[in-house]
């Protein structure tokens, strides 16, 4: 499971501990409407800072946007005094709206995500019948990520990891000693995500979960979602890879691939679809920008009919 790219993200974790580049600081802000976490991570000596899966709050019932879980990420990097240098996307998210382009006006970076980004608009193009006018190329987005790819933030090196299975466009993002997984993997206590989305694979899952598994055992991994498992009180959305290699109900060491390609397909088969999918999608496959308006001026969700 070491390939280039993890041994190269397990290097710049080493290089980390040793003391040549720093931690990196991560601000966390959690969404309980959507179970989301968005953090805030940033580079102690430059203040250069990127946003991780922020929240658009969207009222679904009433069909309205606001911006107050965004505006606290505005707050806080007003407050630290950081320079926004990216809003990246761990993947096209089916559960809550992206705020990035209300981010970038309000404080800049530009907006990355996965390269495969373009499967799923295709996919979902043609599931929304969104025409010709939209773009199924990626254009949407400043920089589309490829796997293995590295660049920095500050003085703290990140390297890409392209971790499908949940989605064909999952990335994470190994910031210094850190690993922004989205929704490959919950607390241990949860287990893993889902793997029945149009172009998601429990196979490629694994495989993915595993090679995140392979980083050094005392690498931080900040998820994208809680949802509290039974027993527990509060939300949380930080563990180790050590702690999830030892203690993840779903994909403990010693699970085996076939074992948990039958647990996922089981359980996928009992879940409900996701309460905001329609315009999550619908947004988030266009860089988080609402559809284009009609001829009214107004921007419309479409929800599918008993399509088959």
């Amino acid at each position: 499971m070491h390939d280039a790219a993890v041994q190269a993200a397990t290097g710049q974790i080493r290089r980390t501990e040793e003391g040549t580049a720093p931690a990196p600081v991560v601000c966390t802000f959690f969404d309980e409407a959507t179970n989301t976490a968005s953090h805030v991570v940033h580079c102690p000596v430059t203040k250069r800072a990127a946003v991780i899966d922020s929240v658009l709050d969207y009222d679904a019932a009433a069909g309205r946007t606001s911006h107050g879980s965004a505006q606290a990420i505005v707050d806080y990097v007003e407050r630290e005094g950081l320079t926004v240098d990216w809003q990246l996307e761990t993947h096209a998210h089916a559960d809550h709206l992206s705020a990035a382009p209300w981010l970038q006006e309000k404080i800049g970076g530009k907006l990355g995500i996965g390269a495969d980004i373009t499967r799923v608009q295709a996919v979902f193009g043609k599931i929304f019948n969104a025409g010709t006018r939209f773009a199924r190329d990626g254009s949407q987005f400043d920089h589309l990520f490829t796997d293995g790819e590295t660049f920095r933030i500050g003085d703290l090196p990140v390297t890409v990891l392209h971790v499908p299975g949940h989605t064909p466009a999952d990335m994470a993002f190994v910031i210094g000693n850190a690993a922004f997984v989205g929704d490959t993997i919950f607390m241990p206590d949860f287990g893993t995500a889902r793997a029945d989305f149009p172009g998601g694979d429990p196979r490629q899952l694994f495989r993915s979960i595993r090679r995140l598994l392979s980083l050094p055992v005392e690498t931080r991994l900040f998820l994208c979602h809680d949802y509290k498992a039974p027993g527990r009180d509060e939300y949380a959305w930080l563990t180790t890879v050590g702690h999830e290699r030892d203690y993840n109900i779903h994909v403990h060491d010693g699970v085996s691939e076939e074992e948990f390609v039958k647990m996922r397909t089981e359980r996928d088969a009992t879940l409900a679809m996701p309460r905001l999918l329609m315009p999550s999608v619908q947004v988030n496959m266009r860089g988080g920008h609402l559809p284009e308006p009609e001829a009214d001026g107004v921007s419309y969700i479409k929800i599918p009919v008993n399509r088959v």
